[in-house]
């Protein structure tokens, strides 16, 4: 019953299983096992104090140092909370733990689709830790707007109708659409940071991605995109003086945090009819990678923006700012 530990191997072999099966354990997670101990270490980072939260997430990522999959939802999860940590010394710790789970990831996981992603969350945490050049030198060349394999989602899309799968080209189509639509108010953010001094670029930026998002309807569809522009559009507003349309931005901000929190962040529409079973697909389904408090404390963070100091005495503003600590305050 309690065979020395040199037996093992020839007791494995005697009923032709892994060491692994002969003592129950299990290296891999399914899915669902993976979506379940994420939202449970979500939610152990909003009750508990942070050591105690991240240590558990250690335990589990040791425990299973072998799924790749679960490992890099890990990623996901301390990417998402390191900044609870209580110093910025204790911050950049995580981070490096974070760079090496990352490397091991890179170097030991043979799926392409995990890797690829994996590579994202560490030029993630380049930048965070202040390595730009780490960023460029790791994903720059396949970014490259000139590289033929970035326009293989348009190859894919020929080949499945080809085969005639109309299903499947049908679905892959409409999900590159509702993410290149994204992206490109993604990449608008950014626009209208490098441009922000630039009235005319900014106004112009603006004006055509209120009518990409109103005709697509994105606000409902990722409130947590829009809601990052139209943040960044109440930054450009507070540095040009105009304080009436940046309250009106965070307003519209906050609304659709508030609204993501209560509906979710990831859903299709009557047009994009085909999203919700490809969110299902996704390793953590459609749920939020940090719980609904947390992501309301980071609310409360960003409206302390010094940008919006001449906003602290706007009847709206602080209207914004007691609403924010209200749902705080009930979760």
């Amino acid at each position: 019953s309690m065979p020395d530990i040199i037996l093992l191997p020839e007791i494995a072999t005697y009923f032709d299983i892994s060491v692994d099966e002969l003592l129950g354990y299990e290296p891999q997670l399914s899915k669902e096992q993976i979506q379940r101990l994420y939202t449970e270490l979500a939610e152990n980072f909003a009750k508990m104090p942070f050591e105690e939260a991240f240590a558990r997430s250690e335990v589990l990522a040791k425990k299973y140092y072998s799924c790749y999959r679960f490992l890099l939802q890990i990623c996901t999860l301390w990417l998402n909370h390191h900044m609870l940590a209580e110093t910025k010394e204790r911050q950049n710790e995580i981070l490096e733990k974070l760079e090496r789970l990352c490397e091991h990831i890179l170097v030991n996981c043979k799926e392409t689709e995990i890797c690829s992603d994996i590579l994202g969350v560490k030029a993630y945490v380049d930048l965070l830790r202040g390595q730009p050049q780490n960023v460029i030198d790791g994903i720059g060349n396949l970014l490259n707007p000139n590289r033929i394999l970035n326009q293989s989602d348009a190859l894919l899309i020929q080949a499945y109708i080809m085969a005639g799968d109309m299903e499947k080209a049908d679905s892959f189509t409409q999900a590159m659409m509702y993410l290149h639509t994204l992206m490109l108010v993604g990449d608008a953010v950014h626009y209208l940071n490098i441009h922000m001094q630039e009235k005319d670029v900014c106004e112009e930026t603006i004006t055509r991605m209120d009518k990409i998002i109103e005709t697509y309807k994105l606000d409902g569809l990722n409130a947590n995109t829009v809601a990052s522009y139209q943040y960044q559009v109440a930054v450009y507003n507070a540095i040009h003086g105009q304080k009436e349309e940046a309250v009106r931005r965070l307003q519209k901000y906050v609304d659709l945090v508030c609204s993501m929190l209560k509906v979710g962040m990831l859903h299709g529409d009557s047009y994009f009819s085909k999203l919700d079973s490809w969110f299902e697909k996704l390793d953590l389904g459609p749920q939020m990678p940090r719980s609904k408090k947390i992501i309301l404390q980071s609310v409360q963070e960003s409206l302390k923006n010094p940008v919006f100091a001449d906003l602290q005495e706007v009847k709206d503003f602080i209207g914004l700012e007691k609403m924010i600590e209200s749902k705080i305050m009930n979760k």
